[in-house]
């Protein structure tokens, strides 16, 4: 599903050249469950945005379902993620300005996908995260907790094919962590792709396999 080839990020200012992202290979298969784990400033973040087309690397090549994102245009980039990839960021990114209802709407009005729809769509996830009662709240009446279990639903609505979770359960507590974990795996064992940064070894374990960050570099891949 996903190849990376000998990949960089790096900046550049006038003098040298600051790697973010050195000579990442990277290769996961339909329906794995990976963990991407290491310390912070290690990469892991802009590795997953990369993996998510939010962000290009400098250099190396990306191949997402044998096409070559490298070679893409920003708009086809973007019809790409729209299309396949959920993400649920560590920072929520809710829109202040929209209500939970309509931030978990969001994804399948650029899908296009129709009214009637995108009702019942909502309305399942409401109930899977019980939220109906806050349906018509705004991101600012919601404790950090709620907030992203809003940023999961809206991730999950459009069904995608893969799943970017950036410390999915970082502002949640342990119960409602655990709640989190378990609902990816059984969605991982229905078929879903899914690669999550986290520190915590006991979320990795959820997955089927580990792979270990530092200083921009890949330094462990396995079971």
């Amino acid at each position: 599903m996903i190849t990376l080839k000998n990949a960089d990020k790096y900046i550049e200012s006038r003098f040298r050249r600051t790697f973010i992202l050195k000579g990442i290979d990277l290769v996961v298969k339909e329906g794995e469950f990976v963990s991407i784990m290491g310390p912070s400033g290690s990469g892991k973040s802009t590795l997953l945005n990369i993996i998510g087309m939010l962000d290009k690397a400098s250099a190396g090549e990306y191949y997402f379902l044998d096409e070559p994102v490298h070679k893409f245009s920003e708009r086809k980039t973007s019809n790409l993620h729209k299309e396949y990839i959920g993400f649920v960021f560590q920072a929520y990114h809710l829109i202040d300005e929209l209500t939970v209802y309509e931030n978990i709407e969001t994804p399948l009005l650029y899908r296009g996908v129709k009214s009637k729809e995108r009702q019942s769509l909502v309305a399942e996830m409401l109930d899977k995260f019980q939220m109906v009662a806050k349906k018509d709240l705004f991101p600012d009446q919601l404790s950090g907790g709620q907030q992203q279990l809003v940023g999961v639903a809206r991730a999950l609505i459009g069904k995608p094919k893969l799943l970017l979770a950036d410390e999915p359960t970082g502002n949640l507590h342990s119960e409602q962590g655990e709640e989190i974990m378990n609902l990816f795996k059984k969605l991982n064992d229905e078929g879903m792709t899914i690669i999550q940064v986290t520190h915590s070894e006991k979320n990795a374990e959820y997955g089927s396999r580990i792979v270990r960050l530092e200083d921009g570099a890949i330094v462990s891949d396995g079971k």
